[in-house]
């Protein structure tokens, strides 16, 4: 009989780590907690839950913590997760015995992030390599990835992650940073670590110096998974610093390839839009662009599939601007049409 492990490394994760265990322990033969220093109820709460838990001595390298944890699970698969993530409700054994029973591959299971979004909490998709067969193993000392040439498989297992709501990005502050530049001062102008590291300055609306970062990532090229979120963030930072005109070059320069992307015309027409307002002469010219960005973006729909992707911006989130521009402008028919579109259904 195939053996899936859930394999973790936690520390001071007392507040969720129940709730990880309770969603995975129905789908899973076994167990493993790496705890790499934790001072609560870490690793009591994880024994709690049937967990078989492992003390660790952190050395600054997740793929080193990661690594130790999969020495000690035995079994053919392993799910990768972090105290902070869980499955979410209702998915079953069923959406992973397809891929159990097949051949080796490297399972990318969709993330679900839930963001703190001007007063709302929105959610991100990111595909994740999370499923791994026995004997592959971990590089990198942070956003650590598996090596391995195995083929990449979606797997429909939907998990969800709150490490990036507003509490918890306090709490983590400075962690990431110093660790990817550690990252960075080994492996000199690696693009992924380099729009990591961005990342991390966005994140806590250090917007001057993400770009630097950005620009960096850009100027490497590739069309990797991760760089439609690296152009998505990099417009966004460079309207927040008042870069319009730069970031109307990177929009024309990238367009072509993210015609099916809710998530870039959503941008974009937030772009134009502040830049309408910074630049009062430009309305004129502006405002129906950004009309038809978000009109794009309903006709384009919800895309998940897309790295990066934020649930809304093919549907409600685009219809709520839409009916604050036409209201703005005074056409209250057109935006009575949209208003029942405008609405968050779930």
């Amino acid at each position: 009989m195939t053996r899936l492990a859930l394999v973790m490394i936690v520390r001071d994760e007392a507040a969720s780590i129940a709730r990880c265990l309770a969603s995975a322990a129905p789908l899973v033969d076994d167990i493993v907690v790496l705890d790499t220093g934790s001072r609560d109820a870490t690793p009591a709460l994880a024994r709690a839950h049937g967990a078989r838990v492992f003390a660790f001595d952190w050395c600054d390298d997740f793929a080193a913590a990661r690594n130790a944890a999969l020495a000690h699970a035995g079994a053919d698969w392993n799910l990768v997760l972090d105290g902070d993530e869980w499955i979410a409700p209702g998915a079953g054994r069923a959406a992973l015995d397809a891929v159990l029973a097949g051949p080796p591959c490297i399972g990318v299971l969709p993330m679900a992030n839930e963001v703190d979004l001007q007063g709302r909490v929105e959610r991100t998709t990111l595909w994740l390599p999370r499923l791994l067969p026995r004997g592959v193993r971990y590089a990198g000392r942070i956003h650590e990835q598996p090596v391995s040439n195995l083929p990449r498989r979606r797997i429909a297992l939907a998990l969800g992650h709150d490490g990036y709501r507003a509490a918890a990005l306090a709490r983590k502050r400075g962690r990431n940073a110093a660790l990817l530049a550690r990252a960075l001062a080994e492996t000199p102008g690696q693009p992924y670590l380099l729009y990591q590291l961005g990342k991390d300055h966005e994140v806590y609306r250090d917007y001057a110096a993400a770009a630097p970062l950005y620009r960096q990532a850009l100027a490497a090229g590739g069309q990797e998974g991760w760089r439609h979120d690296l152009v998505v963030r990099s417009l966004f930072v460079l309207k927040k610093l008042g870069l319009h005109e730069e970031a109307v070059d990177l929009a024309e320069a990238e367009m072509a390839h993210w015609q099916d992307s809710p998530d870039f015309y959503f941008t974009l027409g937030d772009l134009l839009l502040d830049w309408a307002s910074s630049e009062p002469a430009r309305a004129a010219a502006l405002l129906p662009m950004v009309e038809d960005c978000w009109q794009r973006c309903l006709a384009l729909g919800e895309r998940p599939e897309r790295d990066g992707a934020v649930a809304g911006r093919g549907s409600y989130l685009a219809a709520h601007n839409l009916v604050v521009l036409y209201e703005n402008l005074g056409m209250e028919e057109q935006a009575a049409r949209l208003r029942p579109l405008a609405v968050r259904r779930s």
